[in-house]
């Protein structure tokens, strides 16, 4: 049975340290375990300042970074280096600071890539990229050892939106049109796929977040909040500041199901 856990700490950058300090234990472990690691990284503002945090703390330097092959949830589709990309984001945050193998990092096709703005070219061409990147022996889908989402205020997560089509979607990725927030097209993991991490990390600051977050983690309707539809295959982590958590009861500040 999965395992829910509720962490909360008193605001946005201690949360962020918080996240960055988890996160580089976790990549550590799953080498000792394995010798490489996958992990699926967001976008937005609280996870710039974890990405950030990770440049900072000595313990990363324990890492092999050429060993870790790192995705994302979901993408804006829009030209390479646009400011707003996910991937752009973490770049300068992050990974052009970092020995990484560029061959490891599996950025979403851009709007100005080899499938140009076909979007669900874009969106098949990430799922055979994850589909190759599988073990031998293994499911269409790498193991995930960490997947990490943002809250939206709406409740959504990656790109998949409450009451939108893609929802629905049943595939490794989903192309995303009409997006309720801009730019109306995006690239995202669809929810079986999300489902299939091994931990799930849902990271939530601000006051702007608090009823998504109560809502979602007390049984909400996951076609009208996806965040309460995820659910690690061994663990999912709420990872929150106090002002995201100011709706969720003291008593599941600990919680283990």
């Amino acid at each position: 049975m999965t395992e829910t856990v509720v962490v909360v700490v008193p605001d946005a950058d201690i949360l962020a340290s918080a996240v960055a300090a988890r996160l580089v234990v976790k990549i550590i472990d799953a080498q000792a375990e394995r010798g490489w690691a996958n992990v699926v990284l967001t976008g937005g503002r609280i996870a710039k300042k974890v990405l950030r945090s990770v440049k900072e703390l000595p313990a990363s330097d324990a890492i092999e970074w050429s060993h870790v092959d790192l995705w994302w949830g979901d993408e804006r589709f829009v030209a390479s280096g646009d400011p707003d990309r996910n991937e752009t984001q973490a770049r300068e945050a992050l990974l052009d600071a970092l020995p990484l193998d560029p061959a490891r990092i599996h950025a979403m096709p851009p709007s100005d890539g080899p499938d140009g703005t076909d979007a669900e070219a874009a969106a098949d061409r990430y799922a055979r990229e994850l589909a190759a990147a599988t073990k031998p022996g293994s499911s269409e889908l790498p193991h995930f050892d960490v997947l990490m989402l943002g809250v939206g205020e709406d409740g959504h997560v990656a790109s998949i939106f409450p009451e939108h089509p893609v929802y629905h979607e049943t595939g490794t990725t989903a192309a995303v049109h009409n997006s309720p927030k801009p730019p109306p097209t995006r690239i995202t993991l669809t929810l079986p796929t999300i489902n299939t991490a091994e931990e799930i990390w849902l990271i939530a600051s601000g006051p702007d977040k608090a009823a998504p977050v109560g809502m979602a983690i007390d049984g909400a309707g996951p076609k009208q909040l996806p965040a309460a539809g995820v659910s690690g295959t061994n663990k999912t982590v709420w990872l929150l500041d106090r002002a995201a958590a100011a709706n969720v009861p003291a008593k599941l500040r600990s919680l283990r199901s």
